[in-house]
Formats: C-alpha cells, sequence, structure tokens
C-alpha cells in the first residue's frame, strides 16, 4: 500500500494510469459482443451478431494498402446481410424498389451512401463486403469492429469504419 499525501498523489495517480493502459488489450472493444442494426425498408429488421455474421457465408478480398503492401479482409458480401434482412435485392429490385439506397453509420456518425444496384449481384459483378478479420486476425481499435471494405473502388472515402448500422430508405423529391 502506498501512503498518499498531497505531494504523491500525482505521482500515484499518473502510475495508475500507466499500469492501466499497459495492461489493456487492444482492440478496446469485444467483437463477440459486437453487431450491426440492419434497418428501415427492410421486412426483417434486426441486430446481426457476430456470430450471426460468422456463421454467414465469407468470402476474402485482397487490397493494396497506403504503403503498398497487400492486406487481406474477411468478411460478408453487402447483398448477403441485406438478403438476410429482407431488402428488395435480385429479381424485386425494379421500378420504385430502385429508389432505395443503403446509408452506412459509423459510431462516430461519419455515413456513406449506396444505391441497392450498386450492391446487388444481379446489376454488378463487384463485390463489397463487410468485414470482421483483418489478415486473419479481428479489426484493430479504431477501425473495428465491422468495416466496409469496397475494393473496386479508387478512393477509399466509402470505406467506413467502425460501421454500427444499416439503414435503407427510399430516395425522395
Amino acid at each position: 500500500m502506498i501512503p498518499l499525501s498531497l505531494n504523491t498523489a500525482p505521482i500515484a495517480v499518473v502510475w495508475i494510469v500507466i499500469w492501466v493502459a499497459s495492461i489493456t488489450q487492444y482492440p478496446v472493444y469485444c467483437q463477440t459482443e459486437a453487431f450491426l442494426s440492419v434497418e428501415g425498408e427492410v421486412t426483417y429488421p434486426r441486430k446481426v451478431t457476430f456470430e450471426m455474421l460468422s456463421a454467414m457465408t465469407s468470402v476474402e478480398v485482397a487490397v493494396a494498402n497506403r504503403e503498398g503492401d497487400i492486406d487481406t479482409y474477411t468478411g460478408v458480401p453487402i447483398a448477403t446481410i441485406l438478403e438476410a434482412s429482407g431488402t428488395s435485392l435480385g429479381p424485386e429490385l425494379r421500378g420504385g424498389n430502385l429508389t432505395k439506397f443503403l446509408l452506412v453509420v459509423a459510431l462516430d456518425g461519419y455515413e456513406a451512401i449506396f444505391s441497392l444496384p450498386e450492391i446487388d449481384p444481379e446489376f454488378t459483378d463487384k463485390i463489397s463486403i463487410l468485414a470482421y478479420r483483418l489478415n486473419g486476425q479481428p479489426l484493430p481499435a479504431g477501425m473495428g469492429p465491422f468495416r466496409l471494405v469496397i475494393p473496386h473502388e479508387k478512393r477509399q472515402a466509402r470505406w467506413v469504419r467502425e460501421v454500427k448500422a444499416f439503414r435503407i430508405n427510399y430516395a425522395v423529391q
């Protein structure tokens, strides 16, 4: 037990903060407790847990990072997640349903938007995934537990980090 006086208290507090920081494991979230909300114009609004996501058919995509090295992301195609929630895709994606869009929301409030044909495999051969692993490891803090990966885009502006929700809405005039 360290006796604390007015003279030693700041030193003790600094030591405790350093000790706590040294034992903290990263990522700071628990991936097994993570979930993704799928809401809006869907038949089955739900919270998709990490267990549910990891039970879906996953794919790997290899992309170059900013340093020019190749990173391999593991995740589930966005279309698979949306289909499981009853989003209008495939033959149903016509007429008024073509005015629906996906809004991807991050924990920090960052948002990106996609038209449903950009995601639907009946409209495009390009794949976009919700990743939960990077090079075989859980996504690091600040990136995960889930991240959007769109390998065919030249810029990563829509590669949303820390994804918390998919919202399907209609565009309005």
